[in-house]
Order: structure tokens, then C-alpha cells, then sequence
């Protein structure tokens, strides 16, 4: 990653995330964390977030609820050229035909790459290893929604597997923005020492607990962090950034990637972009090379795109 001092003034809204994109001479976003899923499921998932005041302590607007294709097509429009659509299972026996919806999925949608998502079953490692051999790029694990332990003993053949692929998995393990049974950065921690090459990717930088993730990713070469719904002002008022969370980036810069939580984030996803240009600002270190790698280098490696 270069670095550059410059960093073009950030997206005002929408409509402008193109025009800094150009500005600073990247083709697109690659976003790690974007979420479709099969309609009858989703209803049930924006249903929850309505409850936002009751289950959050705080209102959750689905910003873009809108039709699938609209949805498909608000990413072109934003200048995201590649994405990984997210699944997640709550309960045994979703995971496999999840997978295999949203292989179907990235099949017939383009810039959307083949993903998978587990749960600590009998099965695990037959679906799991068909979606690997099929080419899936990126694996959903989401221990909060799933109430599962991440440490299972179904689950380690499947993390086996993962490492040994090179097969990324983006895993919802913070106690943001609830904690669960199983969550925390600590509990996690443990699957990460019995399988030290597995590739990785912090969901939500760890939220709240930006500080223990970065110590994983200081900890363990594959461990990455990904910007979703980190830094803008929704989120900085449940689980504010430390102060010098720029300056912190600065060592770890090559492995930090974008993701937004799209569609079901509560501010247009402009929000998300401006903030990763506010921290490239933020320190001479980063720059505008900070923002390139972080919303296409870095996230289309991962991806192999």
C-alpha cells in the first residue's frame, strides 16, 4: 500500500460515492459484508430490527428495504463492483439450504461472489467442503444470531477445513450489539489458537471491543477487520471508536477491509465510506493509499477478485 497525504473530500451522500471513487482513482468498493437472503428470512430479519427501541435500546431504520433487484441495483449504482452476500442460520439445519440459496445467488447476480455459512452440526463439513469445492469465497459464521459455541467440537473438523482451503470466514463474535452466551472476543480467541491459520475477519472491528480485536490481528497474520458499521455517528453513540483508532490502523492498514452491513444499515451507506476517508485523513501514515487498499485492495484479495 502507498500512502498519500490527500484524500479527496468524502462522499456528501449517496449519490456522490462514485464521484470520490474517482477522485481517488479506485474502480469500485469490494464490500465483505453485505446481506441477502432468501425473502421469507429477511422479512423475519427486518422485522427484528424494527423492534430496534425494544431489543437495542435505540430505533434501527432499515435504510435501503427495498425489492431484491432494486437492492442489486443500489450497489451498482454506489460503485460496489464486487460484494459477498451474507448468510446465517439460528437454528440446526438452516445453514445447508442457506448455502445453497445464496450459491444459486451469486450464480445469477453479478459482482456477487459465491459464499457459505456453517452451524455446529453432524453435517457440517459435507456442506461446508461442496460449497469450498464449488468455489465459495467467503464463510458467514454469526455466533450472536446462531447462540452457538463457536469452540463445538462439531465445529472444529469445519475450521480445519477453512484453514486448510484458505477460505475466509467473516465471524460475528463481538458482544456488539448485544452480547450472547457465546460471544466475545475471548471466547473466539480459543478457536484461533487451535487453528492458527485460519483466515479471518472480525466482524464489525470486534465491536465494542475495538482494542482486543486489533490484538488478535497483531496476534495472528490472518485475522483482518472489517469497517462494518464502525465509525459512523450511529454507531459511535452505542460503541465509540478510541480516540486514536486511525493512528492504530496505521500498522495493521493491510489488513483492514470494507463492509457495510447493507441493506440492513439504519444510514445510507455513504455513512460508512466517509468514515474510513475521515480516518485516512486522520494520520499522515494512511492517507488517501489507506483508502484505496482498504475499499478495493485489501477486501479483493481477500475475496480473490
Amino acid at each position: 500500500m502507498t500512502a498519500a497525504v490527500v484524500v479527496p473530500p468524502p462522499p456528501v451522500d449517496d449519490v456522490d460515492v462514485p464521484r470520490f471513487l474517482a477522485d481517488l482513482g479506485v474502480p469500485g468498493i469490494v464490500d465483505v459484508h453485505v446481506h441477502f437472503l432468501p425473502e421469507r428470512v429477511l422479512r423475519k430479519v427486518w422485522a427484528y430490527f424494527d423492534q430496534g427501541a425494544e431489543n437495542y435500546g435505540t430505533g434501527w431504520p432499515v435504510h435501503y428495504r427495498t425489492p431484491e433487484p432494486e437492492r442489486v441495483e443500489t450497489l451498482r449504482g454506489l460503485g460496489v463492483r464486487a460484494y459477498a452476500p451474507l448468510t446465517y442460520p439460528h437454528k440446526p439445519g438452516m445453514a445447508r439450504w442457506l448455502t445453497e440459496w445464496v450459491t444459486g445467488f451469486a450464480e445469477r447476480t453479478p459482482g456477487a461472489v459465491p459464499t457459505a455459512t456453517l452451524y455446529p452440526e453432524p453435517d457440517v463439513v459435507d456442506y461446508l467442503g461442496a460449497a469450498v469445492s464449488a468455489g465459495a469465497r467467503v464463510v458467514k459464521v454469526h455466533v450472536q444470531v446462531g447462540g452457538f459455541d463457536p469452540r463445538d467440537p462439531l465445529l472444529r473438523p469445519a475450521w480445519g477445513l477453512l484453514a486448510d482451503a484458505r477460505v475466509p470466514a467473516v465471524v460475528h463474535c463481538g458482544d456488539g450489539p448485544l452480547p450472547g452466551e457465546y460471544t466475545g472476543l475471548g471466547v473466539f480467541a480459543e478457536v484461533l489458537a487451535q487453528h492458527p491459520r485460519l483466515r479471518v475477519v472480525l466482524a464489525h472491528s470486534g465491536m465494542p471491543d475495538y482494542l482486543g480485536a486489533l490484538d488478535l490481528v497483531h496476534r495472528y497474520p490472518d485475522v483482518h477487520l472489517d469497517t462494518t458499521m464502525v465509525g459512523p455517528a450511529f454507531s459511535e453513540r452505542i460503541a465509540p471508536l478510541p480516540a486514536d483508532w486511525p493512528s492504530r490502523l496505521a500498522d495493521v492498514a493491510d489488513r483492514v477491509v470494507f463492509g457495510s452491513d447493507f441493506p440492513n444499515i439504519p444510514y445510507p451507506y455513504a455513512e460508512q465510506v466517509a468514515a474510513v476517508a475521515g480516518w485516512a485523513a486522520a494520520d499522515d501514515r494512511l492517507g488517501a493509499g489507506f483508502a484505496r487498499a482498504v475499499l478495493h485492495d485489501n477486501p479483493a484479495a481477500l475475496l480473490g477478485v
